[in-house]
């Protein structure tokens, strides 16, 4: 009987590479396809694969929002892929779930789906994603002092105390600090769980404040706010506005 599977990745080529491995494979059936966390959910659910190459980083919904989406319980056995998250990464090594480093070689793509087809023979996958996911939440939890980013070729570590605000810029999040950006190839959803909460609230679906910056925030339109920033930048709160003011400790706004 031949292995089901799905590819989800929001990277046309990537697709591609992971479906010409899988043409040379006699027993593994590519099923479907998927550009985006949504559709995955709803492909995972609807068809019932056996196996998934998940990508980690995709806008709006990444692979662990999908994982959580679907239920750990449900899921069939997932090979990660990812092209930066390190400690996604030490915590697959941890827990001999697999992983695909992009840009991956055919050795690499054959030896982690020789390792999906054990867990479908028998190994209990959804036990090792919970590991998984706990051990990123405990990574989470030592919330890093800086962030790593690419500038004209250099590693600039910044300091999360001094970004402003965060908001998404396609495949992007773009970091706000002082008077410079930068952009990580990191999902919104992705660098929000490595930031504390207590300091960085997501005020929109698309922007996250670091609390000590708020200056003010006043009634803007339709029941929304406007959150306005010690150095006067404006940003539109939306939908979160209830557990922003939870959040800061005010009954309202």
């Amino acid at each position: 009987m031949k292995l089901r599977a799905i590819v989800v990745d929001d990277e046309p080529i990537a697709r591609l590479r992971i479906r010409r491995l899988l043409d040379a494979e006699s027993n593994v059936e590519l099923i479907a396809e998927c550009a985006d966390g949504e559709a995955a959910v709803v492909a995972i659910c609807r068809e019932g694969p056996e196996l998934v190459f998940l990508d980690i980083q995709m806008p709006e919904m990444d692979g662990f929002e999908v994982v959580k989406q679907v239920g750990v319980e449900r899921m069939p056995v997932t090979i990660f892929v990812t092209a930066h998250d390190q400690y996604a990464l030490r915590a697959f090594e941890a827990h001999a779930l697999d992983y695909l480093l992009k840009p991956f070689g055919k050795a690499r793509f054959t030896e982690a789906l020789n390792r999906a087809k054990q867990h479908v023979a028998g190994l209990h996958n959804s036990e090792t994603i919970k590991r998984v996911l706990e051990s990123l939440g405990q990574a989470a939890n030592r919330y890093p002092e800086k962030i790593p980013v690419t500038e004209s070729g250099r590693i600039v570590f910044i300091n999360t105390s001094t970004i402003d605000w965060i908001d998404a810029n396609g495949n992007y999040a773009r970091l706000h600090v002082g008077n410079q950006q930068y952009d990580i190839r990191e999902t919104l959803v992705s660098i929000e769980h490595r930031l504390d909460p207590l300091e960085f609230l997501r005020i929109h679906r698309s922007t996250i404040v670091n609390v000590r910056s708020i200056k003010e925030i006043h009634p803007w339109f339709r029941g929304h706010h406007l959150v306005v920033l010690n150095n006067g930048q404006e940003l539109r709160m939306s939908r979160y506005q209830h557990e922003v003011a939870r959040r800061l400790g005010v009954r309202h706004f």
